[in-house]
């Protein structure tokens, strides 16, 4: 993957035709597993008021999900222009009155310009990004008090999965990779920042961590 301020494999392989057939995947059977697991965890706050940045926001789930449960701004920023217009129409609607702001871009290289969130997600954006490390201190640089963030489990059929989707991309000329980042080393660059992880969760493929500014009763570590 090249990254650039709009890194084209993201635009490329996360066009509009993927981005509405998401949509309505969403709308008829709500969010994936991984991602109602985050949302799980982040529930476990109040998140009344708080300001959410939501980071490869994709078509906007968490933003939709999350605007039921009081989040008082949301900011979306996405790789891929075709997603983040179809984002634009649908977490809109959600918010009212309440601001919500799109950005298009790559994160690492956009987020000394933004504003700081008190909440900030990464759902299954590391896996698409060749730097996790540069990725994760960008957003704990932003993050008020909580990051939570899922990638690929590190398993041998996680490897196997990604290594043949990444041929098969490959072979037809298409410049997108997935990637499987070490867990330890994503959980160091937060812990260097002063968050502390909270939460743990997962299921065959995917995990969720949560990580906190602040001291917490469930002190996990990595």
């Amino acid at each position: 993957m090249v990254c650039c301020e709009r890194y084209c494999a993201a635009e490329k392989h996360f066009g509009r035709k993927t981005a509405e057939r998401d949509l309505r995947r969403y709308q008829r059977g709500g969010a994936d597993p991984i991602t109602k697991l985050l949302l799980r965890e982040l529930r476990r706050w109040s998140l009344q008021g708080l300001t959410l940045l939501d980071v490869g926001g994709g078509i906007g789930v968490i933003d939709m999900e999350l605007a039921q449960d009081g989040v008082g701004a949301a900011t979306v920023v996405e790789a891929s222009p075709a997603y983040c217009e179809v984002a634009r129409s649908a977490v809109e609607r959600c918010y009212g009155s309440r601001p919500v702001q799109f950005i298009v871009g790559d994160f690492a290289t956009l987020a000394p310009g933004l504003a700081e969130a008190d909440v900030i997600t990464l759902d299954r954006v590391v896996c698409c990004y060749p730097d996790a490390e540069a990725l994760l201190r960008s957003a704990a640089n932003r993050a008020r008090q909580i990051i939570a963030y899922t990638y690929p489990r590190n398993r041998w059929y996680v490897h196997a999965f990604i290594f043949f989707q990444n041929a098969r991309r490959r072979l037809t000329g298409n410049p997108f990779r997935a990637f499987l980042h070490s867990p330890e080393s994503m959980c160091s660059v937060l812990e260097t920042a002063g968050l502390m992880r909270i939460a743990r969760q997962g299921n065959a493929v995917w995990m969720v961590d949560v990580y906190h500014k602040t001291s917490a009763s469930d002190p996990s570590r990595c």
